[in-house]
Order: C-alpha cells, then sequence, then structure tokens
C-alpha cells in the first residue's frame, strides 16, 4: 500500500496534468474558431457567401443535429 502523501502527490499530479489538457485544447478550440471566422468574413467580403445563406446553413445542420442526438437518446425499438 502506497503512503497517503504518495497517494496525494499522485492525485495533485493528475489533476494538474487533467487542467492542462483542458487548457491546451481551449487554445486549441480558440484558433480553430478564429480560422473559421476568418475565412467566413473573406468568403463574405468576396461576395462568394452570403450572410443569411450562412444563417440558413447554420440553423438547418444545428436540427439534424438537434435530430441525431434526439434519436440516439431514443432510439426505435
Amino acid at each position: 500500500m502506497k503512503p497517503r502523501t504518495s497517494r496525494a502527490s499522485s492525485q495533485a499530479l493528475d489533476h494538474l496534468n487533467l487542467v492542462a489538457k483542458l487548457a491546451d485544447l481551449k487554445e486549441d478550440h480558440y484558433r480553430a474558431l478564429l480560422t473559421l471566422s476568418a475565412i467566413t468574413e473573406l468568403l463574405i467580403e468576396k461576395g462568394l457567401l452570403a450572410p443569411e445563406e450562412l444563417e440558413r446553413k447554420i440553423a438547418s445542420l444545428d436540427s439534424e443535429m438537434d435530430e441525431l442526438i434526439a434519436f440516439s437518446l431514443h432510439p426505435m425499438p
């Protein structure tokens, strides 16, 4: 059996590693969102995409995701 201080140190290190992983994910998420925003703005500025088209597509994809989630939570027998 490990001494109590060793177990506490191990748990603290595990917690620290988890926090570091979350920080990395947050940074990755920020970079991906920034890139997506820049691409979207460029497409709109160049007239290749209308804001209304984007909103319709977002609503459509959101609805599809809601349906998939609902189906996965309550599959047909």
